[in-house]
């Protein structure tokens, strides 16, 4: 039997579908947390939300790990995000912040939260790793929201696992950034103008001169901390500290 069990958000693409596939090969299974499903493996599971829908989420979360008790290890994943309008502030629209901050901020705390209700009493490991990005410890002009969401998950994951120490219930929680990897969000990046983001030749030259890391690459380090978490005893960790 199976005894990992990954809960990985956005895992139909990008690093969350590197980490899923990595974890397939593990042989642990998978539930995908996303909009659409691109994966198809016996032991991969697709949950169907839109995290940026919280009422629904609100409605759905205290049901959603209820079949995840009789695993070894489980692990939480909050991958899915979005980098959102790029453009300085007052030339963004309006609605697309809200809906950032529900599916960089608040969905990946509430999943948190009700994995945590959830598992207080669960004797096996129970690890949270949060997606984590350099956006948010550094200003980065047109990417207001981004960096804003980012730092706030960051310090999120840093209260979380202070107060699993506190309260000594055994969770393990981690926030690590994946470095620049070749995704879609990559792709938008490059499509802005140097005026709504000034630093856009910098990740063009990335692209063109093949620094950017695979999604496969980047899911290795990311499997690398989880499977040595006694080597990190920081929060906040970097790919690039492997």
């Amino acid at each position: 039997m199976t005894k990992s069990l990954f809960i990985i958000t956005g895992a139909s693409k990008g690093i969350g579908k590197g980490l899923a596939v990595k974890a397939l090969e593990t042989g642990a299974k998978v539930w995908g947390i996303n909009r659409t499903h691109s994966i198809e493996h016996e032991n991969y599971e697709a949950l169907t939300f839109d995290l940026a829908n919280i009422p629904n989420l609100l409605r759905e979360s205290p049901q959603l790990f209820s079949k995840a008790a009789h695993y070894e290890k489980i692990v939480l994943i909050n991958n899915a995000g979005t980098l959102g309008d790029i453009g300085h502030l007052g030339n963004i629209e309006n609605d697309s912040i809200p809906n950032l901050f529900d599916l960089n901020v608040s969905a990946p705390i509430l999943l948190m939260n009700q994995f945590m209700k959830d598992f207080k009493d669960f004797a096996g490991e129970k690890i949270i790793i949060n997606i984590s990005s350099g956006a948010g410890k550094n200003a980065v002009d047109g990417w207001s929201g981004y960096c804003a969401s980012k730092a706030a998950l960051d310090m999120a994951s840093k209260v979380a696992a202070k107060e699993a120490e506190m309260d000594g219930n055994g969770f393990i929680i981690k926030a690590i950034a994946p470095g620049v990897v070749d995704t879609e969000m990559q792709t938008q990046i490059r499509s802005t103008d140097k005026k709504s983001f000034s630093g856009v030749e910098k990740f063009k030259n990335l692209k063109a001169e093949n620094q950017l890391s695979s999604e496969q690459e980047v899911a290795e380090k990311y499997f690398h901390f989880i499977d040595n978490l006694e080597r990190y005893p920081d929060v906040i960790l970097d790919v690039r500290d492997v």
